[in-house]
């Protein structure tokens, strides 16, 4: 083992021992930098991140309804709740839709709404038991920023385990689901027009269903990471509508 290695070891041997005296040190200490390092040394040496059952980590459960008995059943309403407020905002769109395609807006809207049922609002996202290709998080329930819309990667690393503790998992409720082809700027208006001037041609609803929902087109991105600016990026014109089904005319 390298001295790195036996050096967490022996920290992690010691942890109650450690937060003890971090308490004790924090009592007494003063000056704002030494209480927050001290503070943040204690919340994780006290954390209980690989706790899921309410009776095993109570605090984490503070002021969270009492029909959330496990860490990952909370964490997954919270990403549904997500997913169904973007379905709200789609659906809110109807009275902005030109009059004569509100019906076939109306009924991409319930085609949609009937496959996220059908995939549980992906949830799943958040989800720590759920299998490696669909979670967004480590096994243990780490998240890691993916960076802004314009960036492959998160430049500051930014990372969080909101199973650890209940501050943690209140300050993931920062982290945003960041559309990188905006939601009120380009998908919603770009499946408005796509109706309104279908003339006769099949919308391809379930690529805006990809672009509205899915990690397709989001990004989890710590807040200082998420830029508010006009990401100036438009939908696919060529995958708008699905190909015409090709009719052989007889001469």
């Amino acid at each position: 083992a390298s001295d790195l290695e036996r050096f967490l070891a022996a920290f992690c041997s010691q942890r109650d021992a450690l937060a003890a005296a971090a308490r004790k040190l924090l009592s007494d200490e003063q000056a704002p930098g030494r209480q927050k390092l001290l503070a943040d040394l204690i919340r994780n040496l006290s954390e209980n991140a690989l706790a899921e059952e309410k009776e095993d980590d109570k605090k984490w459960f503070e002021g969270l309804e009492s029909r959330f008995k496990n860490k990952s059943s909370y964490m997954r309403y919270s990403c549904e709740s997500r997913i169904r407020s973007y379905m709200k905002e789609v659906s809110g769109f109807t009275s902005n839709v030109h009059p004569t395609a509100r019906d076939e807006y109306k009924r991409i809207i319930d085609l949609m709404s009937d496959k996220l049922k059908s995939v549980k609002y992906n949830g799943c996202y958040f989800d720590r038991r759920e299998e490696e290709a669909v979670r967004l998080c480590t096994a243990e329930g780490w998240f890691s920023c993916q960076g802004p819309f314009d960036r492959d990667d998160c430049p500051c690393k930014h990372s969080i385990n909101p199973y650890s503790n209940r501050e943690s998992r209140i300050l993931f409720s920062t982290w945003n689901l960041d559309h990188i082809i905006e939601k009120k700027r380009a998908v919603v208006p770009e499946l408005a027009e796509a109706v309104k001037t279908r003339d006769g041609r099949e919308v391809n609803w379930e690529y805006f269903y990809q672009l509205l929902f899915t990690v397709d087109n989001l990004k989890l991105v710590h807040i200082a990471c998420h830029k508010k600016t006009n990401h100036n990026l438009s939908c696919d014109k060529t995958k708008i509508y699905r190909k015409r089904k090709q009719n052989h005319k007889i001469s």
